[in-house]
């Protein structure tokens, strides 16, 4: 398995922008699919970006499509996710994760490893 260590979470005003970072180390980072999810409390984990083993295939969840954007730089083991025109309903805490397989997955129980997440908290 991969280890995930996530940062760049905060508190942010409406509109806002912020940019998470994940950072893998242990096996090789550019044999895995990435993924980022999000939990607010009392809700269901939400699938919100996912990026490629080379960076070449994305997918969104349709709450964030057009406002963030996930990408991933192998030579440092680090996957991104632009946050921009923030809103509070995006307040929760983001998770990344890593699956071996070669398809992007979209659903939480799919992906192998877990980072231990960071809070997002955007104000109105």
């Amino acid at each position: 398995q991969v280890q995930l260590v996530e940062s760049g979470g905060g508190l942010v005003q409406a509109g806002g922008s912020l940019r998470l970072s994940c950072a893998a180390s242990g096996r090789t980072f550019s044999s895995y699919a990435m993924g980022w999810f999000r939990q607010a409390p009392g809700k269901e984990r939400e699938f919100v970006a996912a990026i490629s083993r080379s960076g070449g295939t994305t997918k969104y969840g349709d709450s964030v499509k057009g406002r963030f954007t996930i990408s991933r730089d192998n030579a440092k083991n680090t996957v991104y996710l632009q946050m921009n025109s923030l809103k509070p309903e995006d307040t929760a805490v983001y998770y990344c994760a890593a699956d071996s397989r070669l398809i992007v997955q979209v659903k939480w129980n799919e992906y192998d490893s877990w980072g231990q997440g960071t809070q997002v908290t955007v104000s109105s």
